[in-house]
């Protein structure tokens, strides 16, 4: 990986170029959203996306995954890229739902890490070995769910995001998250599958570049800073 941004390098490895998160919050974790999209925009093929990664993108999830104490996730994404029990010891996985149609039998859940994010009245009949965190009446009040979640998963600075688009745009409209980790796939591919977020309301949320760096497969790796002043 050659790095463009902010210092200029020939090569770095996925673990420096990805030391840590890019900053800290007072009050509650920091939240890191990681999204691999196409060139024109896309963030699946064939609804996952495997078709879009390669070793290196691989390699930055999962190093931002081993820097997470817990990973927030929508179900559908979880039903539909296979979720299991993390490899990193004691991580929690989140699981955002309404309606709680989830394998509760699968690797992520019976391993204990799986737990269920929901509304006060969703996500009924769930299993006793299942925990749940609830916030909001209607519709999830995201900002007092991730400041509830350390009383969840104990000591929690940081929280990684892995989608899907419309767990993002409810995270973007709460303006939740702090840093945006996006690799840019070196393909076009067409179709109408959704973009970063979908479902947000027209906003102004400003970013900065923390890092731009670029692999030999052309593949762009970008960490963005939300600007708060």
């Amino acid at each position: 990986m050659r790095r463009l941004l902010p210092e200029p390098a020939d090569h770095v490895t996925v673990d420096t170029a990805y030391g840590g998160p890019v900053g800290s919050v007072d009050g509650r974790p920091w939240v890191g959203l990681c999204m691999v999209a196409s060139i024109d925009g896309s963030t699946v093929v064939d609804g996952t996306s495997a078709q879009l990664s390669n070793p290196t993108d691989a390699a930055v999830l999962a190093r931002l995954r081993r820097l997470a104490e817990v990973i927030v996730v929508g179900a559908r994404t979880v039903r539909e890229e296979g979720y299991g029990a993390p490899a990193k010891p004691g991580q929690r996985v989140g699981v955002v739902t309404r309606g709680g149609r989830l394998d509760y039998e699968s690797d992520l859940f019976t391993s204990g890490a799986g737990f269920l994010i929901t509304t006060a009245s969703g996500a009924q009949d769930v299993p006793d070995h299942v925990d749940v965190l609830r916030t909001g009446a209607e519709a999830i009040d995201f900002e007092a769910m991730i400041r509830a979640l350390p009383s969840v998963v104990g000591a929690c600075r940081y929280v990684q995001v892995e989608g899907g688009a419309a767990l993002n745009g409810a995270l973007f409209a709460a303006d939740l998250i702090d840093e945006i980790n996006v690799t840019t796939s070196a393909a076009t591919v067409g179709g109408d599958g959704p973009r970063l977020s979908s479902g947000a309301p027209p906003h102004g949320h400003r970013f900065e570049v923390a890092q731009l760096a670029i692999d030999e497969q052309s593949f762009v790796y970008t960490r963005w800073l939300r600007r708060r002043d």
